[in-house]
Parts: structure tokens; C-alpha cells; sequence
């Protein structure tokens, strides 16, 4: 028993003096490390000087770079302080106010300004921090309170169905333009979504590609965009988007404005858009014809392809002006990249109603005076028990109703652009 007890005395007296060795040079490494302050240093940025050289340089009368004030912003001076003086009137976050000191903070141009960098460059958040004296985390701030108070305060406005004085001039266009019954055209662009989290990749990537979110958009001539859905996953092709998207509920629910055409001789009442040849032959669906076997077959297939690419031009004039949906998205919440996606194409047609007199456009001022009999219309009877049944989802989908209009286009082409060909 004795030389049991002795023995785990030495143990213990072992474990003892080992604890102490290691213990010892443990303390000895940590006080040779230098001493890491683990808070974050404070730096002097002077924001009052930000703010003046940023109105010097942009806002006073004779501003240096009043030049190039549309292209490093996007858009018109005046539509620009519209935004400004809006968020400033309804969010506390722009509004200029002091800190505990009494000083007080960043100003609405910067905030607004640093936003609008952000969205239009597509660079990182703390670029924008030498010029506007904002740091890293402050204009991260500012964008996405930026992009929440444009859809709050302009998306029912800017990013809308059609109303009815809406739709007969997109109809006008389209029957001046050879397509009576057209109201814009509609497609697909994938934006890439680089911090994707890794469990999703597989969702939203295409087999080894890398993963993307889908916008689906309708566009009209002026580059309007009147549709917009995002959010899909990149493996989904245009017609699996279509699937999910809501782009026929105020049609099958009764909330869209009712239109009426003639094409041929033959009378139609369900307005179409133009596509691409994935989409499927439905009813509200035109594609071109893509092996024409005749000369009105190869014109229609000229000002079918010609006249969609409308929502081309769009989407390649969206991500001009904002590069930051051009670029991989680096926001890892989705939430916030459908925000950053939705408040660029409400401020897309915000530019687009600002700048339309300088587009070309199509002149309709005939339809509009009554010189001109028009083949579309939109109908301003008071529905009754009669007249208001609904379009159903076979009627949407009627591929037979597809086939006689796709016809009567072809021969309403040749008949109207024949002789200039």
C-alpha cells in the first residue's frame, strides 16, 4: 500500500510540475506578441470638407464638372435632386443630423451620392471613401436604405402594369410599327451571383458554370421596362421562369385593361408579346420563323427579330448604367440583391420618362387626332354580366389561336412593308 501511495504521489507531482513548464511558456510567447487593440482606431475623415468640395464641384451654379454631371450620375441634375429632396423629406437616415457633440453628419448629397456611385460603377463599397469622406460600413448603409426608399417611394409609379392610356399608345406603336395587337417584348438575362453560399451553388449554377439569378423583363420601344420578375435560379431555362412567373395574373383575374385588333380581316382580344423561339406557342406569344420557306415568311422573320430586340437593348442599357448589375453580385443576402435589381429599373424608367422627348420615336399623333382609323384598341365599355367573363388559362395557351394570328401577321407584314422591300 505504501509504495502504491508514494507512487501516485510522484504522479501528481509530475502532472504539477509539467502544468507549471507549460504554463510558463505560454505566458512567455503571449508577452512577447505586441499589444493588439481590439477595438477599431477612430479616423479623422473631415465630412465637412467632403460635403463642400462635393458641391463645389457638382451642385453650385458653374460647377466644375457640370459636363459630366449625367454621365458619372446617369441621369438629368434635376431628376437627380428630385430623388434627393424625396428621401430627405421621408427618411430619417438622409436627413442631416448632429451627434452628440453637436456635430453634425453626413449631408443627403453624399449619402445620395455614394449610393449612386455604388450602383453605377459597381465597385466596392469603400471607393467611394477618399472622395466622399464615407467609410466602408456608412456607404453600405447608404445603398440599401437607398435602394429601400426608391421602391417605397417611386416603384408603384416607375415599375407598373400598363395603365389603359398606357396600353393604347404601346398598341399605336405596335401597329405602326407592322405588329397590331404588340405590347413590348420579353426575355431573359442571368446576373451573376458571386458569393453565393455553397450549399445553393448547385441550385443556382449550370452545371460547372457559375451560379446566377434570372430577370425576366417586358420592354417597350422607349426601353421601358414594364415587367419585372427576379429571383429564379440560374438553372432554370425561360420557360420554367415563365412557369413561375405572374406575368398573365392581371389578365386571368380580371385586372387588365381589356384590348381589341384587327389583323387580316380577323379580330383578336388578347394583346401578345414578341419572344425568342424557346418560348412556347401560346396564344400571347409571336416568335420569328426560323427556316422561311418564302419571301413573306423571310420578310415577317426580318421585322419580328428586328422589333424584339427591343428588351435587348434594354437589358444592355440597364447594365450600362449600372455596372453593379453588370458585374457578379457580392451581396450574400438575396433579399438585398432583388432590392439593388428592382431600384436600378424603377431608376431606369425614371431616366426613361426624364430623357423620352430625345429618343427617336414613332409618331402616333395620327391615331391620336383621329386622321387614321385604329386596328387596336383599348375597350372603354362598362363591363356587364354578358361581356365580363374572363380570360381563361386555355385561352392564354391556345395554340390555335396562335397559329391563325402568327398568318394573319405574316400576311398583314407583306401587305403593309411588301412594296418597300
Amino acid at each position: 500500500m505504501s509504495s502504491s501511495s508514494s507512487s501516485d504521489e510522484i504522479d501528481e507531482r509530475l502532472d504539477e510540475v509539467l502544468d507549471e513548464i507549460v504554463e510558463d511558456a505560454y505566458n512567455d510567447i503571449v508577452e512577447a506578441q505586441p499589444n493588439m487593440q481590439n477595438t477599431r482606431g477612430y479616423i479623422e475623415r473631415d465630412r465637412e470638407g467632403g460635403h463642400t468640395r462635393l458641391v463645389n464641384d457638382y451642385f453650385r451654379e458653374n460647377a466644375t464638372y457640370s459636363a459630366q454631371f449625367r454621365r458619372r450620375f446617369r441621369m438629368n441634375k434635376g431628376l437627380f435632386m428630385r430623388i434627393v429632396l424625396a428621401l430627405q423629406e421621408n427618411f430619417v437616415f438622409f436627413q442631416q443630423r448632429q451627434d452628440a457633440t453637436g456635430r453634425l453628419g453626413h449631408s443627403p448629397l453624399q449619402k445620395c451620392t455614394a449610393a449612386i456611385r455604388l450602383l453605377a460603377y459597381g465597385t466596392g463599397a469603400d471607393t467611394v471613401d477618399e472622395y466622399l469622406r464615407l467609410a466602408e460600413t456608412s456607404a453600405l448603409l447608404c445603398l440599401h436604405n437607398f435602394t429601400d426608399g426608391i421602391i417605397q417611394l417611386f416603384g408603384d409609379e416607375y415599375l407598373r402594369a400598363p395603365t389603359p392610356d398606357d396600353l393604347q399608345r404601346l398598341l399605336d406603336i405596335g401597329e405602326k410599327r407592322g405588329f397590331p395587337g404588340m405590347i413590348g417584348s420579353i426575355d431573359c438575362m442571368h446576373w451573376e451571383w458571386k458569393n453565393c453560399p455553397t450549399a445553393w451553388k448547385g441550385q443556382y449554377a449550370r452545371g460547372s458554370g457559375k451560379p446566377t439569378i434570372v430577370l425576366e423583363a417586358v420592354a417597350s420601344q422607349d426601353l421601358w421596362i414594364w415587367h419585372a420578375f427576379f429571383g429564379p435560379p440560374g438553372t432554370l431555362n425561360d420557360i420554367n421562369v415563365l412557369d413561375r412567373s405572374p406575368l398573365f395574373d392581371d389578365i386571368l383575374e380580371g385586372r387588365a385593361p381589356r384590348v381589341k385588333y384587327m389583323v387580316n380581316g380577323h379580330m383578336y382580344k388578347l394583346a401578345y408579346y414578341l419572344t425568342d423561339g424557346i418560348y412556347p406557342k401560346w396564344s400571347t406569344f409571336i416568335q420569328s420563323i426560323s427556316l422561311p420557306q418564302s419571301p413573306k415568311q423571310e420578310l415577317f422573320a426580318k421585322h419580328q427579330e428586328a422589333t424584339r430586340k427591343d428588351v435587348e437593348r434594354a437589358f444592355g442599357v440597364l447594365q450600362a448604367r449600372f455596372a453593379i448589375v453588370r458585374n457578379p453580385a457580392l451581396t450574400l443576402d438575396k433579399a438585398k440583391i432583388g432590392k439593388i435589381m428592382r431600384a436600378c429599373i424603377i431608376l431606369h424608367n425614371m431616366i426613361v420618362e426624364d430623357e423620352r422627348d430625345g429618343y427617336i420615336r414613332y409618331d402616333i399623333s395620327e391615331f391620336e387626332e383621329g386622321d387614321v382609323m385604329r386596328s387596336s384598341q383599348v375597350e372603354t365599355e362598362i363591363p356587364t354580366i354578358l361581356n365580363n367573363i374572363f380570360p381563361s388559362r386555355n385561352d392564354v395557351r391556345d395554340r390555335r389561336i396562335h397559329d391563325h394570328l402568327k398568318n394573319d401577321l405574316v400576311e398583314h407584314i407583306w401587305n403593309k412593308f411588301g412594296d418597300e422591300d
